[in-house]
């Protein structure tokens, strides 16, 4: 499998949102390069893992601020992400080559930001170029 090129149409107009999207395509290319060394191996599992939850609970915490009507059926989707980077974490622990799976999960990734991460981008960003009088930013509290 080969590394993966950002492209622009990835892009939600949310500078921050698109950074840890940025991250986690470095973190997969991480991935990607190690997969003759189980040590490096590891490491790019552990921070992907550990970055899409910062990244999810982030993002997450924007569309509650703006008051995203569909924002109970975006944290499910975060969660099965969660659960299937788990298994592929617990499956990697067992010794299983785990590279298509990976594969799998970056193609639905992909879609997620495409669909779901796009549908909620122009009311987090209308939300965020109000007035700062009018709301309370979740980075602020």
């Amino acid at each position: 499998m080969s590394q993966f090129e950002w492209s622009n149409n990835l892009d939600t107009s949310i500078e921050e949102i698109d950074l840890q999207h940025r991250q986690l395509v470095n973190f997969f290319n991480q991935f990607m390069d190690a997969q003759q060394d189980r040590y490096e191996v590891r490491m790019a599992l552990d921070n992907l893992r550990s970055y899409a939850l910062y990244h999810f609970a982030f993002e997450e915490s924007l569309m509650d601020a703006a008051g995203y009507e569909f924002v109970r059926a975006h944290k499910k989707v975060h969660e099965l992400i969660n659960k299937r980077m788990n298994e592929i974490y617990l499956r990697f622990n067992a010794g299983d080559d785990v590279t298509g799976r990976m594969g799998n999960l970056l193609n639905k990734w992909h879609d997620h930001i495409l669909n779901d991460d796009t549908a909620y981008a122009s009311i987090v960003k209308a939300y965020e170029d109000a007035p700062l009088g009018n709301h309370n930013h979740p980075i602020d509290s």
